[in-house]
């Protein structure tokens, strides 16, 4: 069995995406599917490229018991769409963007990470950078419900055969 490969993406990899990753580890690790599935975060911009997620994202995350503090930002290239399974972007913007560099040959899932959540509200992650506290706890409530749709739709799909 080959492992599965994901892809979180938002803007500048310091907000949504690396808390969408370490949410989504988090969980993997609490199954123990380390060796099933790996995981990766990184943005369609370059300006922040090496930098931790934002301040606010990483205290947002500590009370819910997500350490995100090593994630550093990188941006999205053209690799990573042979290597990764399931790309997954947080915006409709950021998924235009991908669309606009993926190749032609692409097989994996290419889509928004909501898609997995249950929640007739919300289509999208919302940018939280230029909102207050409550945007941050929202985009965790969105985040942890579709990191629990995701793993349960890989399971299904590819570790359960």
């Amino acid at each position: 069995m080959s492992r599965v490969k994901v892809l979180f993406v938002c803007l500048g990899n310091i907000c949504r995406s690396p808390t969408a990753h370490g949410i989504f580890q988090h969980l993997v690790d609490e199954h123990n599917l380390n060796g099933h599935i790996h995981i990766d975060s990184a943005g369609t911009g370059d300006w922040h490229i090496g930098r931790p997620p934002d301040t606010r994202s990483q205290a947002a995350a500590i009370e819910r018991g997500y350490d995100i503090s090593h994630l550093r930002a990188r941006q999205v290239e053209p690799g990573d769409f042979e290597s990764f399974d399931y790309i997954l972007a947080m915006d409709a913007q950021n998924l235009a963007n991908l669309h606009a560099m993926k190749p032609a040959d692409y097989q994996g899932h290419l889509g928004l990470l909501l898609h997995f959540a249950n929640h007739p509200e919300y289509s999208e992650v919302p940018d939280p950078y230029y909102g207050g506290e409550a945007g941050f706890e929202l985009v965790l409530d969105l985040i942890q419900q579709a990191s629990a749709g995701l793993l349960e739709h890989i399971r299904r799909q590819h570790l359960s055969r």
